[in-house]
C-alpha cells in the first residue's frame, strides 16, 4: 500500500495522506516528480514501459518519473525513482526542479539533468521498465503520432529540449 502526502493548493502540506487509488478530494493534491536525463548530444534518455505496467503498459516515456510517498521532499522522490527504476543514484538534494506542472490533482515537478550514461550498465527494475535507449526530439515526435510514446502535448516535450538548450540542466557524472 502506498501512501501519499495531501497538499493544499498553495503546495503546502494538510498532515493528511492517502492511499494510492483513492478518490481525490476536492481541494486535496499530491505531488509527482519526472526527471528527463539528456546526454551530451542533447538527446533524452526514453524508458519503455513494461506491457503489464497498469498505466500506460508497452509505452515510451521521459527517463523516470511517479510518485511522492509520505514524507518525500520533491529531491528525495526523484532520487528514488531514478534509483528504483533504471539503478541512477544521483543527489538532487540541492537542486531544484525546473519546471513545476500544476494540474487538476497535483504538482508535477521536472527535473532536467545532463549526464552521459552508458545504457548497457544501467539496472532496469523489472516491475516497470522493459528498456532503455537515447532519442532525439524528432524520434519522439514520431514516436507521439506513432502511438507509441504516452501522448504528451509535443510542446511540452518541446519546452523540455528548449529549456534545456537556452538554460541548461544539472550536470552530474
Amino acid at each position: 500500500m502506498e501512501l501519499w502526502d495531501i497538499y493544499q493548493m498553495d503546495r503546502t502540506k494538510t498532515g493528511e495522506t492517502m492511499v494510492r487509488g483513492e478518490t481525490f478530494q476536492k481541494g486535496a493534491y499530491h505531488l509527482v516528480v519526472h526527471a528527463c536525463i539528456f546526454n551530451v548530444n542533447g538527446n533524452l534518455l526514453i524508458q519503455q514501459r513494461q506491457p503489464f505496467k497498469s498505466g500506460w503498459p508497452n509505452m515510451w516515456d521521459v527517463t523516470a518519473g511517479g510518485s511522492a510517498i509520505t514524507g518525500e521532499t520533491s529531491q528525495e522522490a526523484m532520487e528514488r525513482e531514478l534509483f528504483e527504476e533504471i539503478g541512477l543514484n544521483i543527489n538532487l538534494q540541492n537542486v531544484r526542479p525546473h519546471l513545476t506542472i500544476n494540474y487538476e490533482t497535483g504538482f508535477d515537478d521536472i527535473y532536467l539533468i545532463e549526464r552521459e550514461t552508458d545504457i548497457h550498465c544501467l539496472k532496469l527494475q523489472y516491475e516497470e521498465v522493459q528498456r532503455v535507449k537515447w532519442a532525439c526530439i524528432d524520434e519522439i515526435f514520431q514516436m507521439i503520432e506513432q502511438g507509441i510514446f504516452i501522448p504528451y502535448y509535443k510542446s511540452l516535450i518541446q519546452l523540455f529540449f528548449d529549456v534545456r538548450n537556452q538554460y541548461g540542466c544539472f550536470h552530474t557524472k
